[in-house]
């Protein structure tokens, strides 16, 4: 292990044709040592076996092809004095001009009467076949098999400004043949031999520098394949920790959960039923409950939530819920609030309290107090509930809402406020099953798949920028009818200054011109809290008819009068985030629409609007959307566990990772310690690579 180590600890630095400059250019890869570059894989490949003769190419096409240097000289042109190198290239059966500019150092590489491999494209200059800067390789000055630019496959990796593809294949190259020796296998050779899996050594030199695509393709999946198996054991072991700890024991009886359920003006759809009973059955158990719950927009997680909290409070146990900004977790306590004093009589009311940074500190000070002293029962907050002055005097269930925007030392730090507490995860972003099984792993899952009855449809249009003026005329024409309809404007650029300047403007312009007669608001990050309270409250309560809003209002107060929602610019949004702000709408009885209003220009705008227009169900959505963006930008590659998916991709080798689980699942079975020597290099990479992991399994 002593050597892999010292793979991960040698900076790229001391590589010889690296040094401290192209360091940082590395650097801005995320490439600091050696086996980051080892592990810096192609995005994709070029496949340059082919060698066609310069008589049989084809204009406009990539091509190789291969000859003699019948003429090579350097020269500078009149008018630019651009310096300009040229050769021609002879193969028997016609001749190519190759030019590149600006490089003279090529004089010391092509001398007449030597063999070069070329690629690239074929155009017609001056009545002359030519290529203009092509990659090469000189035939005679390599060793066979040595070729890395031509005339094989051919790897194309990510690049920064200031570097080469050449020269990453030649760094790459020199660190693969000076390091082999010292790439060890984490696989114990028992698993290898059993699956018929080659080592690893060979395997990531076959991800650089395949001869076949077959054998790029075999490497892939034994890469792949490690990246899941080491990941599944680390929430294997998380999740047998958790069930050896002890935890509160809840009494939940069947008359509580009737009197829960019976508490509400609404009836609970069968999906909250069934999670409730789910949950129930976890809190009664010694073991502290881990569990995800996935819910679309307006699947009523909340209210399951909430039957959590409250039988804790009737155990005599204080709950805390963290949300991730402080606009949703205001909505939360004062939708709790309200469910609370709704309740009837017979039922208790819980005290509810409110804890964020923005709190003044004599009102925090007593709000700690009653925290610590139990004087209220359910502590809804931000990340100011993790400060080390938060003590409460009997936390026993956490919900953590929207997990992907905290890490799991975050999700682990809430629950030392209490004795191994209940925690519950939400999460209103469904995430495909893989993903889950990737990220998640060591969780119970819960799904609400139903939503609420009595609600409207939602339809989803698409106009071009053009339409615009088309579409604020109908706009009018439903806001004569009592329609309610929110207007969303996108962040151009990450800043407020300028997010708020382009709110602003569009509501004067809207105030003056298309929507004169409404009444129209504006919402935006930028407004004081109270401000902000006030615009959306007045929109609630119809005494306006359009809110002009940035994306504060994806997650905001439920207006369910308003059934239109106008989303400009829709190509600058990702599509979970168009799907959260479609959700805002349809929450009433009547049905609903948005209106997309875009000119997509790239392939990923386009395909996220067409994936949007197809379907409402959110875990569609969650599938088309990981296949667009892929793992690494899904969660972002903070969330634990994206960070080391270099290769493996969860949705497109489902088959590998359920292998790698069922794997990781018998090892960690036979040796739950990690303890024989075999899966002791195991252990250390897993400690390296996930110590967050590691740490709490260790702290028992």
């Amino acid at each position: 292990m002593r050597e892999r180590q010292a793979l991960s600890e040698m900076s790229i630095q001391y590589i010889k044709g690296v040094g401290p400059a192209r360091k940082k250019l590395f650097a801005n890869l995320g490439v600091e040592t050696v086996e980051d570059l080892l592990y810096l894989f192609p995005r994709r490949y070029e496949d340059r076996t082919q060698m066609i003769p310069i008589a049989q190419v084809k204009l406009g096409e990539m091509q190789t092809v291969s000859g003699k240097v019948m003429i090579a000289a350097g020269r500078q042109t009149w008018f630019s004095k651009k310096k300009v190198y040229e050769m021609v290239v002879d193969d028997g059966t016609g001749r190519l001009f190759c030019v590149w500019f600006n490089q003279p150092y090529l004089q010391y590489y092509f001398k007449e009467g030597i063999g070069v491999v070329l690629y690239g494209k074929i155009e017609i200059y001056k009545n002359r076949l030519q290529m203009v800067s092509p990659e090469y390789e000189i035939i005679e000055a390599n060793e066979p098999g040595e070729n890395l630019n031509a005339g094989r496959i051919v790897p194309i990796y990510p690049l920064t400004r200031g570097m080469t593809q050449r020269y990453v294949r030649k760094i790459t190259r020199a660190c693969l043949e000076r390091f082999k020796d010292e790439i060890r296998d984490i696989l114990p050779v028992s698993l290898r031999n059993k699956l018929k899996l080659a080592n690893l050594h060979r395997s990531i030199e076959n991800l650089h520098f395949p001869e076949t695509l077959t054998e790029q393709e075999d490497a892939f999946r034994r890469v792949s394949f490690e990246e899941f198996f080491l990941f599944q054991i680390s929430v294997i072991l998380r999740r047998m920790s958790i069930v050896q700890k002890k935890g509160i024991a809840h009494r939940i009886t069947g008359e509580f959960v009737e009197k829960f359920s019976n508490a509400f003006p609404f009836k609970l759809t069968a999906a909250q039923t069934r999670v409730i009973g789910e949950i129930s059955r976890d809190m009664m158990k010694d073991p502290p409950m881990l569990r995800l719950l996935q819910g679309d927009v307006g699947s009523g997680k909340t209210v399951v939530a909430l039957f959590g909290c409250a039988a804790a409070h009737e155990n005599g146990h204080q709950s805390a819920i963290m949300a991730p900004t402080e606009i949703l977790a205001r909505q939360h306590f004062e939708k709790i609030s309200e469910m609370v004093m709704g309740f009837k009589e017979e039922l208790f009311r819980p005290r509810v309290c409110l804890l964020t940074s923005s709190v003044p500190p004599k009102e925090r000070d007593k709000i700690l107090r009653d925290i610590k002293e139990g004087s209220v029962d359910i502590v809804i907050g931000t990340h100011a509930l993790l400060s080390e002055a938060v003590a409460f005097k009997n936390l026993s269930f956490v919900v953590i809402d929207e997990q992907h925007k905290f890490g799991v030392k975050q999700r682990a730090l809430l629950s030392t406020k209490g004795t191994n507490p209940d925690v519950l995860i939400m999460t209103a972003t469904p995430i495909p099953r893989t993903l889950c099984m990737t990220l998640y792993g060591d969780l119970d899952t819960s799904v609400l798949d139903e939503m609420p009855p009595g609600r409207g449809k939602i339809t989803t249009k698409l106009f071009p920028q053009a339409n615009s003026e088309e579409v604020y005329k109908s706009i009018k024409e439903m806001v004569k009818t009592g329609k309610q309809v929110y207007i969303v404007y996108p962040l151009i650029e990450e800043s407020d200054a300028l997010e708020l300047k382009a709110a602003e403007k569009m509501f004067a312009d809207f105030q003056k011109n298309a929507f004169g007669e409404c009444r129209v608001g504006l919402a935006h990050g930028q407004l004081k809290k109270k401000d902000a309270a006030a615009v959306m409250a007045d929109f609630k309560n119809k005494k306006l008819d359009i809110l002009v809003a940035t994306t504060v209002v994806e997650v905001g107060v439920d207006v369910p009068n308003a059934s239109v929602m106008v989303i400009e610019h829709a190509e600058r949004f990702g599509l979970s985030q168009l799907h959260q702000l479609r959700g805002r709408i349809g929450r009433g009885k009547e049905d609903a629409l948005c209106i997309l209003i875009s000119d997509p220009e790239t392939e990923g705008s386009q395909a996220r609007l067409e994936a949007i227009l197809k379907t409402t169900d959110g875990f569609k959505i969650a599938e088309y959307d990981f296949k667009i963006r892929g793992p690494g930008q899904y969660f972002g590659r903070h969330q634990h566990g994206l960070n080391e998916l270099r290769v493996a991709d969860p949705i497109a080798q489902v088959d590998i990772l359920e292998l790698a689980r069922k794997e990781a699942l018998e090892l960690v079975h036979m040796d739950p310690q990690l303890a024989q020597p075999e899966h002791m290099v195991i252990k250390e990479t897993i400690r390296k690579r996930y110590p967050e992991y590691l740490k709490m399994v260790e702290a028992g």
